[in-house]
């Protein structure tokens, strides 16, 4: 009992027993199992995206050097790309080849910066921590490749650098650059018979003698 000024008596209030707890119904258990399996697709893409990223970053990391020779402007690549397919992971994945997908968003991400006007290299770095085609070859030939890419038109050292040093099939370099087969082989012929002619007693080492 509660007692109130003016001695009234209150009595309390009686508490209601607890309703058990009801089994969900089976369109709740449904709807629990369906946001189970989504989280752990969900979880399980991450996973996927996290290994793709380890792998392939250092490699975006050296194609997009070799295309800029700025170290700085190729992360910054890096980055981009790996962030674009992060954003597309749920879309892209078990549909497409990511690791060209990957190679086409670098590419893309590399002429959007030039079309934007940023033709300046913040800095020219030196080779040394490229891998080359030749492991023996020292900083001093990789520099020399380096230069010998440089002289490509843009879109001609894409495909010399994916079919060559990523050793991208031509279908693959086809479908990462848009254009055909056709093309892909006649622009690395003529590519590698000018890079051949500027590297002079270097070729045999630096570049593989493909007809």
């Amino acid at each position: 009992m509660t007692t109130v000024p003016g001695n009234y008596a209150l009595a309390a209030p009686a508490v209601a027993p607890s309703a058990p707890p009801q089994p969900p119904s089976e369109s709740g258990t449904r709807r629990l199992l369906r946001t189970g399996r989504a989280r752990a697709a969900r979880q399980d893409q991450e996973d996927e995206y996290v290994e793709f990223a380890q792998a392939m970053a250092e490699r975006l990391r050296r194609t997009a050097f070799l295309m800029c020779r700025d170290w700085h402007l190729a992360q910054d690549l890096t980055q981009i790309t790996l962030t674009k397919m992060y954003v597309s992971w749920k879309r892209l994945h078990g549909t497409v080849n990511v690791e060209a997908y990957s190679h086409k968003v670098l590419m893309n991400a590399l002429f959007d910066h030039r079309r934007k006007g940023n033709r300046e290299f913040i800095g020219i770095a030196s080779g040394d921590q490229l891998d080359s085609p030749a492991p023996e070859a020292g900083p001093e030939l990789r520099m020399t490749l380096l230069e010998a890419l440089g002289t490509l038109p843009e879109r001609d050292r894409a495909i010399v650098v994916l079919r060559y040093w990523e050793d991208h099939s031509v279908e693959t370099v086809a479908e990462v650059m848009g254009v055909s087969t056709t093309v892909v082989k006649s622009q690395s012929k003529r590519c590698l018979e000018r890079l051949r002619r500027l590297l002079g007693d270097h070729r045999a080492l630096l570049l593989e003698e493909t007809d």
